[in-house]
C-alpha cells in the first residue's frame, strides 16, 4: 500500500496495518473484558446468573451499545403480568479502559511514520481499526444474552401459614384481594420468574462505531508527538496543548476517585462490593462530580429503592425534591460539598498550567498575547468537553412490575445534565483557568518549557522562544539552552589568554577591566575571541587559544629496506642521553604569525 505523499515514496504494507489494528482492537477488547468480569465477579453478579453473557453485555455497554432487560413473571397466574425495564447507564470504567489501551496501541503504530504522515495512510489505520472493532462487537452482540430464572420455592412463601392472611384486604386500585392472595402465593411458590437481558444489534454496531471513532480522534487531539498530515499544522500548537492538558486531569482525577475508593473499602463490611463499583463506574462518580463542581446544575429524580445507590446527601435531595441537583442545593443539606466545588476549581486551574507550559511561547507577542491565547483554546476545548462528560455520566434506570396493567410498584432513578449551561460554563471556566494559569506560567518561568518540537515549528517559537532556540530537540548539532548564564570566571574556554591580550588594554587576566564584576562573556576590546559567538551560551567558543605546530622529527637516516623511518626508529644507546628541557630549540614561527 502506497501512502500517497509527494514528499516521501513511502509504502507502508498492508500486513502492517493489519497486524497493527488486530493487536489495538484485542488488546482493548480483553482489558474491557477484564474489568467489565471482575467487577461483576466483586459485586457477586456471578452467583445470580453466568458471568460470559453478562460480561459480554456489560463491554457492549462500554463500548456505546445498547442492552435491553425483559422478564416474564407471570408468577400470580394471572395473565398479563410483566416485567417492564429499561436501562441507560454507560460503564465508564469498562469504556476508559478499553479507550486508553486503543489509543495507546494506535498511536504507537503511527510514530514509524516520520514527522509527518500522508492523509491515505492516516484513514487506513483508523478506518482498520474501526472496522474491526465493529465487527468484534458483533460477536459480543450475539453472545451477550441470558435468562436468569428466579426459583419461587427459594422464596419461602410455601412456609407461609394459609389462615395467616385476613379474609378482606383492600388494596387501592385492585379492590378486594384477601381470599386470592392464600392461593396465589402457594401459585407463586410453585412457580419460576424468568428475567433475561437481551444485546441489540443494530444499536450496538452503530454506538461502537461512534466511540471507537470517537476514541480515535480524541487521541489524535491529546498526543502531541504523534504526526499528522501536511496540512494539520496548527492542529500541533493551537489544539493539542489544550486537548492534552484536560485529559490530563480529567485522568488525574479519575485516579483520585479510585484512591478515594480504596480507602473507603478498607473500613467497610464488604470491600468487594466497593471494589467492584469502583472498577465498574468510578469515572462515572467522577466525572459527574466535577460538571456539578462548576455549577453545572442537573435535571434528577429518584423514586424506591433505588435512592440507596446515590451518594449522599443526593439521595436526600431528589427524595424530597425534583428540583435541579446544583453546588449550592447540595451544600445546604451538607456543606462539605464546597470542598467538590474547591476541587474542581482547583482541577481547572492546573489545567490551565499544563496548556501553558505545553504552549509554545513567543516573545515578539508578550505575556499578555500568551494569556490570551492559552484562555481562548482551554476556553474552546472545556466548552467542548463538558457537556461531552454530562452527556457520558447520564443516568437512567425505571423498573416497574405491572399486574393486569396497573403498576404496582414502581422505581428509578434519572439524572441528566443540562447540556447548554454545561457548555456556557465550560467556556467561562476554560478562559478563566487559561488566563490564570499562563499568568502564573510565566511568573514561574514554566511557560512553554514542555512545549513538543511539532508545536514549536508550527508556532515560529524558533525566533523568540525563551527556552530553545531552535524547533527541535537538542542534540550535537542543535545544543539546548545552557541552564545559567556563560562565565568566564568557570569556564576557561571563554577566557582570553595572557599573551593574546593587547597592551595597554588595562584588563585583568580573564579579560575584564580592573574591578569590573563577573559578567556573562567576556567584555571590552579584545575581550572576545575572533570569530566566537555572542556570550549566550559556550557552544561557539573555540577550544584552542593559539595555532600549535608540532616540533619537527628528530634528526636520523631516512626510510630504508631494512627497517622503519625515523618516526619508528627506537632510541639506543648510542644516541646519548637526551638533551635538558632547557637547551631544547625553540619551535619555528610561521611568517607574521603570533606567538
Amino acid at each position: 500500500m502506497s501512502d500517497g505523499s509527494a514528499g516521501h515514496g513511502r509504502r507502508v504494507p498492508l500486513g502492517d496495518v493489519l497486524l497493527s489494528s488486530i493487536a489495538a482492537v484485542s488488546w482493548a477488547l480483553i482489558g474491557m473484558a477484564g474489568v467489565a468480569a471482575l467487577g461483576l465477579h466483586l459485586l457477586g453478579a456471578d452467583a445470580e446468573a453466568s458471568l460470559g453473557p453478562m460480561t459480554a453485555a456489560v463491554v457492549a455497554l462500554g463500548a456505546g451499545g445498547s442492552v435491553t432487560p425483559s422478564g416474564d413473571v407471570s408468577a400470580f397466574g394471572l395473565d398479563g403480568a410483566q416485567a417492564e425495564t429499561a436501562l441507560q447507564i454507560t460503564p465508564l470504567g469498562v469504556s476508559l479502559v478499553g479507550a486508553l489501551l486503543l489509543s495507546w496501541f494506535f498511536l504507537r503504530s503511527l510514530r514509524g511514520a516520520g514527522a509527518v504522515i500522508a492523509p491515505a495512510e492516516l484513514l487506513a489505520r483508523a478506518g482498520t481499526v474501526a472496522a474491526l472493532f465493529v465487527a468484534m462487537l458483533g460477536g459480543l452482540a450475539w453472545a451477550g444474552h441470558d435468562i436468569i430464572t428466579i426459583d419461587g420455592g427459594s422464596l419461602g412463601l410455601d412456609e407461609l401459614p394459609g389462615g395467616g392472611l385476613p379474609d378482606a384486604v383492600e388494596v387501592p386500585g385492585l379492590g378486594d384481594i384477601g381470599g386470592l392472595l392464600p392461593d396465589r402465593l402457594g401459585d407463586l411458590a410453585e412457580a419460576n420468574a424468568q428475567v433475561g437481558f437481551t444485546v441489540e444489534t443494530v444499536p450496538t454496531l452503530l454506538g461502537g462505531l461512534g466511540w471507537v471513532l470517537g476514541v480515535l480522534v480524541i487521541a489524535l487531539l491529546a498526543s502531541r508527538r504523534t504526526p499528522l498530515p501536511a496540512g494539520w499544522s496548527a492542529v500541533h500548537h493551537l489544539v493539542r496543548p489544550a486537548v492534552s492538558a484536560l485529559v490530563t486531569v480529567l485522568l488525574v482525577a479519575v485516579l483520585a476517585g479510585c484512591t478515594a475508593a480504596a480507602y473507603a473499602a478498607l473500613g467497610d463490611d464488604n470491600p468487594k462490593r466497593i471494589a467492584g463499583a469502583a472498577l465498574l463506574g468510578a469515572p462515572n462518580g467522577v466525572w459527574l462530580g466535577i460538571p456539578i463542581g462548576l455549577f453545572v446544575p442537573w435535571d434528577g429524580k429518584a423514586t424506591g429503592p433505588f435512592l440507596q445507590f446515590l451518594p449522599d446527601p443526593m439521595d436526600d435531595l431528589l427524595k424530597f425534591s425534583e428540583q435541579p441537583v446544583t453546588l449550592g442545593r447540595l451544600a445546604e443539606l451538607d456543606s462539605r460539598v464546597w470542598l467538590l466545588g474547591v476541587a474542581a476549581a482547583l482541577m481547572m486551574l492546573f489545567a490551565g498550567v499544563l496548556t501553558a507550559a505545553r504552549t509554545p511561547f513567543v516573545r515578539e507577542r508578550g505575556v499578555l498575547g500568551f494569556a490570551g491565547r492559552c484562555a481562548l483554546r482551554l476556553a474552546v476545548v472545556t466548552a467542548a468537553a463538558m457537556p461531552l462528560l454530562a452527556w457520558l455520566a447520564e443516568v437512567s434506570v425505571d423498573a416497574s412490575l405491572s399486574v393486569l396493567g396497573i403498576d404496582a410498584f414502581d422505581s428509578g432513578i434519572e439524572l441528566r445534565g443540562q447540556l447548554g449551561m454545561a457548555l456556557l460554563l465550560g467556556a467561562l471556566w476554560g478562559a478563566g483557568a487559561g488566563a490564570a494559569g499562563a499568568l502564573l506560567a510565566c511568573a514561574t518561568g514554566a511557560a512553554g518549557r514542555q512545549a513538543a518540537p511539532q508545536a514549536r515549528a508550527g508556532a515560529g517559537a524558533g525566533t523568540g522562544a525563551p527556552y530553545a532556540e531552535v524547533a527541535g530537540e537538542a542534540g550535537p548539532y542543535h545544543p539546548g539552552a545552557p541552564f545559567r548564564p556563560a562565565n568566564p570566571d568557570t569556564n576557561p574556554y571563554l577566557r582570553l589568554p595572557d599573551e593574546l591580550r593587547e597592551p595597554g588594554s588595562g584588563q585583568e587576566p580573564g579579560g575584564r577591566a580592573p574591578g569590573a564584576p563577573s559578567s556573562p562573556g567576556v567584555q571590552g576590546p579584545g575581550g572576545r575571541l575572533p570569530g566566537a559567538r555572542p556570550p549566550d551560551d559556550v557552544y561557539g567558543a573555540r577550544t584552542v587559544a593559539r595555532p600549535f605546530t608540532p616540533p619537527p622529527p628528530p634528526p636520523g637516516p631516512g626510510p630504508g629496506p631494512a627497517g622503519p623511518g625515523p618516526r619508528h626508529r627506537s632510541r639506543s644507546s648510542q644516541d646519548g642521553p637526551p638533551p635538558p628541557p632547557d637547551e631544547l630549540p625553540p619551535p619555528p614561527r610561521k611568517p607574521g604569525g603570533r606567538r
